[in-house]
């Protein structure tokens, strides 16, 4: 039988999953991942941690299969990207926690050099946004006692999380990233596919630093003694919204997909062509197979199901996510509430960094149950600035397909349906960002001929049609719009009295 190990290191949690060639799920394990807040704006993760959560679900999700880690063909991996591990060549020890993606600490820098913006853009396809890995990379070097020194030496190594994992996993004897996960630093040149020199001097990054970047389906190593009872390779890599791109078989231009999770991230397939966004979206890597890259165009949303992770644990207005559709489903409306989840910014469109979240339109009547659903309807309004923006910039998508954590909730992704207007469609494996990087491990040891054999793997759960008239939908949302005109307003001002 073939058995495909896919690494699933996402923000709040790290997972592995054994999949059958066909898709199926034949094991799994996954732990919570803490994060770290020292200051406002600030996330971080503990690198070391990560690692060891890692070998766990890997050992275990192997044991819960039933196997061995000498019946797994091969590992793949799939990672939540821009976060920033430095850390020394000689002990493998980290220099400084994570710097996670969500976090704000080089929005003054960014801010500083706004009118870099189109030159960065036109070399990466992305923003100057403290969203990206290359300012978290430089402040490490410039806060931590000598890095920058050993960085120039090459005493120290920078990595996104799928480095971090290959250079643990193989003992320290491979360093490198994939393009897809290499895109999202900003240091990294979508034309040369490879990185810019320009850029890394622009950002204060030293080349010695840096992994060596590899298609998403290569020769990545092959477990170190010790990490499994047996040595298996390590065939597949992609950060995880290209992952889940892949694992949704979305393979033709125009096929877009949306995972819920942390945040939400919509991709859109533009081919082998790059398409420059006209509407802040970024353009990035879906793969790059045979050294030839696929481009798309991506939105990101900060908050999505982070949103309800607030609602359970800062305010306790629920117990577990479990309970929002029931409650969402309990009244007819929100009366009015919107909920503008910006507790680290806004992301695309608006790329607004010093915005923050709030509650708009709360009256005496409203209640927990009007919360909630202004938090899950949220996610739907985000996700149609989102595909506004894709319509303008490329080609009109015929449905959307959806993935991720809180698409298993009917009642949210019928809110999707609605306010998009478009049909949303749920695979039967939800867990897509794993299956991506299994598909592409797969794929590199042919186990699978082709991408059009992947997406032959691909299956419909249920399809959600529009059941609100068009011009309701154009009413809730244009409430939406009127509220983060109120958030960016008040925050605006903010920075104008601070």
């Amino acid at each position: 039988m073939t058995a495909l190990v896919a690494i699933d290191q996402g923000t709040t949690s790290t997972r592995t999953i054994v999949f059958a060639r066909d898709g199926g799920r034949l094991g799994s394990h996954q732990v919570e991942l803490p994060q770290h807040y020292p200051q406002s704006g600030w996330v971080e993760h503990d690198a070391a941690e990560i690692w060891q959560h890692t070998q766990r679900c890997l050992r275990a999700a192997i044991a819960d299969a039933g196997m061995t880690a000498a019946d797994i063909t091969a590992i793949g991996i799939t990672n939540q990207r821009e976060t920033t591990v430095v850390w020394d060549r000689a002990n493998g020890q980290p220099i400084h926690r994570a710097i996670v993606w969500q976090d704000r600490r080089t929005s003054g820098w960014c801010a500083e050099r706004a009118d870099r913006s189109d030159w960065l853009a036109a070399r990466t396809g992305l923003l100057l946004d403290p969203y990206f890995s290359a300012t978290k990379i430089a402040w490490i070097l410039d806060h931590v006692d000598g890095a920058r020194a050993r960085a120039e030496a090459g005493e120290l190594a920078f990595g996104t999380i799928d480095s971090w994992l290959i250079w643990n996993l193989t003992g320290g004897r491979v360093h490198v990233t994939d393009a897809t996960n290499a895109c999202r630093t900003a240091l990294f040149n979508l034309d040369t596919q490879d990185w810019d020199d320009d850029l890394l001097e622009f950002f204060g990054v030293p080349r010695a630093l840096l992994p060596t970047v590899c298609d998403s389906a290569s020769e990545f190593g092959v477990t170190a003694d010790g990490v499994l009872d047996h040595p298996v390779p390590i065939r597949g890599v992609a950060g995880d919204q290209q992952a889940a791109t892949i694992g949704q078989a979305c393979f033709q231009p125009g096929m877009v997909k949306s995972t819920y999770g942390t945040g939400c991230f919509m991709v859109l397939n533009t081919g082998a062509e790059r398409v420059a966004s006209q509407n802040r979206l970024l353009t990035t890597v879906a793969y790059r197979l045979n050294g030839q890259p696929t481009f798309a165009l991506e939105g990101s949303i900060f908050v999505a199901g982070a949103a309800v992770q607030w609602l359970r644990d800062a305010v306790h207005l629920i117990q577990n996510a479990g309970e929002t559709e029931r409650l969402a489903a309990s009244v007819d409306s929100t009366n009015g509430v919107y909920l503008v989840p910006a507790f680290t910014g806004l992301g695309a469109p608006y790329w607004d960094p010093e915005a923050r979240g709030a509650i708009l339109g709360l009256t005496r009547d409203s209640g927990i149950a009007h919360i909630v659903r202004a938090a899950l309807e949220s996610v739907g309004y985000q996700t149609r600035d989102l595909m506004n923006a894709m319509r303008e910039d490329a080609l009109m998508p015929v449905e959307l397909r959806v993935d991720g954590g809180m698409v298993v909730n009917d009642w949210l992704t019928q809110c999707l349906a609605d306010v998009l207007q478009l049909p949303v469609v749920r695979p039967r494996v939800v867990e897509t960002t794993a299956l991506g990087a299994a598909f592409l491990a797969g794929l590199q040891s042919g186990v699978y001929a082709s991408l059009d054999e992947i997406a032959e793997q691909w299956a419909e759960d249920r399809r959600f049609t529009p059941a609100l008239a068009a011009d309701r939908a154009d009413g809730l949302y244009s409430g939406w719009q009127a509220a983060v005109a109120r958030v960016k307003t008040a925050a605006t001002a903010t920075a104008q009295t601070a």
